[in-house]
């Protein structure tokens, strides 16, 4: 490994410094385009589709096997090399990776519109096949975004990385927290399919600024023009190759472990949050106000915070302290689950859940996007990405068979999403040791 790719070295840059990097323009696209990549997750995860679910009858075993819709995020990667080798002709004004967004973006109006006029109660296979497509090209909007987001920062401006892993968390949790909560608080007003409505509506205005206000980021040094599935099968190839090439098989394979396994605690958690809100006694328009509102508050701003530090800290340290934080943060929902709907509790538990959030997604973007080769990044970065989303999709939607098999013991299940940390941690650290 380079030494101008190694993560465990620090950066120079005070903290003053590293605020001023705030100052390009590129991060605030940095953090729309984190706005689009979180905003699907509210049409086919979080609380809004199970609590739609829930309000129409559906099992809490249903619900959690309805995670499958999350299949795509785990095997994008089997078409990720596409988007680094496939143009779209008909849209070549605005760029390769940008023009991907863009019919990403509309075909996700189109499939939240049709689950929006289907509903569950109606069709639920046709609803499901709907949500997998909304699944699908969110997962694959997802590549086009960070490969983005890794090419518009050169391989020369280290110091922008933890930043740029900054505006895409906040971007993520604004995209998935803000509009949650006003889509939440209309669910009380009217039925579901308008909300639904309204939702695919709301994805139009970053169409709208990714087309006018962003720019395409320079091709990458190395590559060359082919026809396109010449390309296609080049780049699965060299995908591969550059990343175990560059880093060697031992450090290459320990990487790809740690990455699966750091996320899934976190994401049993977030499965079926919703579902254990509402049983626990509290009302609708709290879980928008508490779990949306305050935490994606708290999220944005400790991201930023994440992204000042870890030039100072460095990325180990911190995804270590994220991970202990992960296992603290579910052992209060335990408390929660033991104790009933206190207010004052609720707030403590997602406002350590909001920084929790913040700190290990910023860690761990940053830690991925480190290894990335740029001529390569929507491939490599997807892969990986793939990998932290195969714990938090397949493993996470029995996340309600789980909790049923426990007797709805919520206390136990949190405690054992807690314990589900600790393989990662000690990967980790196998990691660290071997870099020194």
């Amino acid at each position: 490994m380079s030494a101008s790719t190694d993560p465990t070295q620090e950066s120079r840059l005070s903290l003053i410094e590293s605020i001023k990097l705030l100052k390009d323009i590129r991060l605030w696209r940095i953090l729309v385009l984190g706005f689009a990549s979180g905003y699907p997750w509210i049409i086919i995860g979080g609380s809004t589709l199970s609590i739609w679910l829930r309000e129409e009858g559906f099992s809490r075993t249903n619900i959690g096997l309805l995670g499958i819709v999350f299949t795509a995020y785990t095997i994008n990667f089997l078409w990720a090399p596409m988007l680094d080798a496939v143009k779209f002709k008909w849209l070549s004004g605005i760029g390769q990776r940008r023009s991907w967004i863009l019919v990403c973006q509309i075909a996700l109006v189109l499939l939240t519109l049709s689950m929006a006029v289907c509903g569950p109660s109606l069709n639920i296979i046709a609803f499901a096949l709907m949500a997998v497509g909304v699944g699908f090209f969110s997962a694959t909007q997802d590549l086009a975004i960070d490969a983005y987001r890794i090419t518009i920062i050169r391989p020369d401006e280290k110091e922008l990385i933890p930043f740029g892993a900054a505006m895409a968390t906040s971007g993520w949790w604004l995209g998935f927290g803000i509009p949650a909560a006003f889509l939440l608080y209309l669910s009380d007003m009217m039925a579901w399919n308008y909300v639904y409505g309204v939702a695919a509506l709301m994805i139009v205005p970053v169409a709208i600024l990714v087309l006018y206000w962003f720019e395409e980021p320079d091709v990458p040094p190395g590559s060359v023009s082919r026809e396109w599935y010449t390309t296609v099968v080049v780049e699965y190839v060299e995908t591969i190759k550059d990343f175990f090439g560059r880093h060697g098989a031992l450090i290459a394979l320990s990487l790809l472990l740690f990455i699966f396994l750091f996320k899934i605690g976190e994401a049993f958690l977030g499965r079926m949050v919703g579902v254990f809100y509402t049983e626990v006694g509290y009302t609708k328009t709290e879980i928008a106000t508490f779990s949306k509102l305050i935490s994606t508050t708290i999220t944005i701003v400790f991201a930023f915070c994440a992204g000042a530090l870890m030039p100072r800290l460095g990325v180990f340290k911190m995804l270590f302290i994220a991970g202990i934080a992960m296992a603290i943060t579910n052992l209060m929902f335990a408390w929660i689950a033991m104790t009933g709907p206190d207010l004052t509790l609720f707030l403590a538990a997602v406002v350590t859940d909001g920084i929790t959030s913040s700190v290990s997604t910023v860690a761990f973007v940053a830690f991925i996007t480190y290894y990335v080769s740029h001529l390569h990044a929507a491939g490599q970065y997807g892969a990986l990405a793939s990998l932290g989303n195969a714990g938090r999709t397949l493993l996470a939607g029995f996340s309600g068979l789980l909790v049923d098999q426990l007797g709805g013991d919520w206390a136990l299940f949190f405690v054992l999403t807690s314990v589900a940390v600790a393989p990662a941690l000690i990967v980790l650290l196998l990691i660290a040791v071997s870099m020194r």
